[in-house]
């Protein structure tokens, strides 16, 4: 979870970079990426490929047979925090492609990726088409599971804990917090609102104070102001492709 200066980068990166070290980077456009370099993606080996996915979905299908509607949005954060170890163990055996696997689908089922999507394009949302506004949606789920499986790749006794939660103006704030390996602890904070029997995370907020959408908000206007929309959705894709290749590769 390294951040950003440009625009208060992507606070993913400074929540990973609390789990994994600080010395970790990526590509994507937040904090929790990294920097912007764009190179070429490298091919996998069908054995890596054909191992790694037998491996993810081996595990996933021991550990997570079943996928009932959270009861409430702690355990909507509890139920994202056990994959994240489970993987995390497992980090080695699944490698990138994985790890990407495995997490891709518990991204998609605890975030609200399409409100997040919404948000952090801001008022040029209303002007884009439906095929546009679901190829951003599917483009920024992408990237966000590439993001946390290449950040959470390794354990090394941290801990992630869910500590409570409280009523909020737009539905309700799960407190938690994730101690790294040196014993610190860091308080991470997940807004959360129901969507029919589900309770999906909104936001994130770093130290109870710096939202996730508002930062990738500010850092995405740049992109929106000189490239468009399709410049956007380019750039989330080729991020997430970089991503999940390059760090497989060096597995």
């Amino acid at each position: 979870m390294t951040p950003r200066t440009h625009v208060a980068p992507v606070r993913y990166c400074e929540i990973q970079s609390l789990v994994c070290g600080p010395n970790r980077h990526l590509g994507p456009a937040h904090r929790v990426a990294g920097r912007r370099d764009v190179g070429r993606i490298p091919l996998k080996t069908p054995l890596r490929r054909a191992v790694a996915f037998a491996a993810g979905l081996g595990l996933s299908m021991l550990s997570y047979p079943l996928h009932a509607a959270p009861a409430s949005g702690g355990d909507t954060v509890q139920g994202l925090y056990d994959v994240l170890l489970s993987t995390m163990k497992n980090g080695r055996i699944l490698g990138q492609s994985g790890r990407f696997t495995q997490l891709e689908p518990v991204i998609r089922r605890s975030f609200d990726i399409a409100s997040m999507a919404r948000l952090s394009v801001g008022p040029s949302w209303t002007s884009l088409t439906e095929a546009q506004r679901q190829q951003m949606t599917e483009s920024y789920g992408r990237y966000i599971s590439a993001i946390y499986a290449d950040r959470f790749d390794s354990y090394a006794g941290q801990k992630l804990e869910v500590t409570g939660e409280q009523s909020a103006p737009f539905g309700v704030m799960v407190k938690s917090q994730i101690i790294k390996a040196n014993g610190e602890p860091v308080k991470v904070d997940y807004l959360m609102r129901r969507n029919g029997d589900s309770w999906l995370i909104s936001d994130i907020y770093l130290d109870s104070a710096i939202s996730e959408v508002a930062t990738r908000r500010s850092e995405f206007a740049a992109i929106l102001k000189s490239q468009g929309i399709d410049g956007l959705i380019a750039a989330l894709d080729r991020k997430a492709d970089i991503l999940t290749a390059t760090t497989a590769k060096a597995s």
